[in-house]
Order: C-alpha cells, then sequence, then structure tokens
C-alpha cells in the first residue's frame, strides 16, 4: 500500500471531514476510560459488593448478582460515555463550529490537516491546532485517524505545532489530555512537548500570581 502525507492549512471543503475525525477521536476514549475506571481498587470493591447485593436480594440465585454487576458497569460505562460526549458537543458548539473564525482569522492561531495520499486517493488523516496564549501555546486538539497511526503522522503535527510557537517566541507548549489516553503520553514525551494539563498548568500560573501579589505586599 502506497501512501504519503503532507500538512497544511485547514480548507472549507475540509470540514465534513474534519468534524467526522474530531467525532471519533473524541468517543474512541470512551471504552479506555471505562476499563480504567474498573479496574480501580475502589471501583472493583463496588462491583463486588452490589454482586454480593444481588446475591442476597436474589436468594442466591446466580443470575442476579451478573444482572446487577452489569447494570453498575453498564452505568460506569453511560457516565463515561457523558463526559466525552458532551466535551464533543460544547466544543461543536463553541470553536468547532466555525473554524476559519475561531482559528484562522487569528493570525496568532492556526489550524492544520494533514493530507494523506492511499493508493491514489486524497483523505484527511489527522488534524492539530495551534492557540498563542500571553506566554506559551495552547494545543486544544491533536488527531490522527485510526487507519493512518504508527507511520509517524503525530509526531509531525506535534513538530508543526512546536515550530509554530517557536517562531512566535514561546519555549512552551501545553496541552489538555486525560490519563487513559496512554498513546498521547507517549508521543508528547517523545516530542518534548510540555506534559501537563492545562487546568494544572493554570493552578501553576494563579500559584506564580498569588507568590507576585505577596510580595508587592510586603
Amino acid at each position: 500500500m502506497s501512501w504519503t502525507c503532507s500538512i497544511r492549512e485547514n480548507h472549507a471543503k475540509d470540514k465534513d471531514a474534519v468534524i467526522l475525525l474530531f467525532h471519533n477521536g473524541i468517543l474512541e476514549h470512551v471504552y479506555p476510560a471505562f476499563f480504567k475506571a474498573m479496574s480501580l481498587p475502589d471501583q472493583i470493591g463496588m462491583t463486588l459488593s452490589i454482586s454480593m447485593a444481588g446475591y442476597v436480594l436474589g436468594g442466591s440465585s446466580k443470575f442476579m448478582p451478573l444482572l446487577f454487576g452489569g447494570a453498575w458497569a453498564g452505568l460506569i460505562y453511560y457516565c463515561c460515555y457523558e463526559i466525552y460526549e458532551s466535551y464533543r458537543l460544547r466544543r461543536m458548539t463553541t470553536n468547532m463550529a466555525d473554524i476559519q473564525a475561531s482559528f484562522l482569522d487569528n493570525s496568532d492561531n492556526s489550524f492544520w490537516v494533514a493530507e494523506a495520499e492511499v493508493n491514489g486517493k486524497s483523505k484527511v488523516a489527522g488534524v492539530v491546532v495551534a492557540k498563542t496564549r500571553e506566554s506559551y501555546g495552547e494545543v486544544p486538539h491533536l488527531i490522527v485517524s485510526f487507519e493512518c497511526r504508527k507511520k509517524g503522522l503525530g509526531t509531525q503535527l506535534a513538530q508543526k505545532v512546536m515550530e509554530f510557537c517557536k517562531d512566535r517566541g514561546f519555549f512552551r507548549v501545553v496541552l489538555e489530555t486525560s490519563s487513559p489516553q496512554t498513546v498521547a503520553y507517549a508521543l508528547y514525551n517523545k516530542t518534548l512537548l510540555y506534559l501537563t494539563t492545562l487546568s494544572d498548568f493554570k493552578k501553576a500560573l494563579q500559584r506564580k500570581q498569588n507568590i507576585r501579589l505577596c510580595q508587592e505586599s510586603t
């Protein structure tokens, strides 16, 4: 299978492909989040307790523990799904609703797509977004389609962001991610992106501001 790829700015014609990639890229984290949640010691204990309650309430029935435990697992899965789906819907009604206005109209932001040629057919294989803040760069989204992974595309997209931020004098790039995204963590470590969650970075900035205010008041 022949495969080539180029990274360029997003075009209006890419909208449907980008939205589909964004949809799949966000919801694919539901299963890893579910399995991680169910493997936590507290959740294992809760699942066993609920299954035991089903056994007792069901009159020692072997079916009731499975029913109760399955219902609990189903609830956990639904919660994981709702977390990612609500995030996706939030983005679809805010910055992803108008990519041009949200990113490309501002020269300090950018939105790139990776266009792959697979056996002579062109497709959007990945997207990455860069936004600049007061003193650092931010990566709201970095997604690679499942069938185009393990080809170095994620690394190329990450490096694109790093070059973009370095050209603007930034030496720190932060991103928002979640612990079940182990592949993403490995990519960010490999490309030397500053690995932290956005919320933790904002807390660190707040601590620095508080320290500076205390110093000024003394």
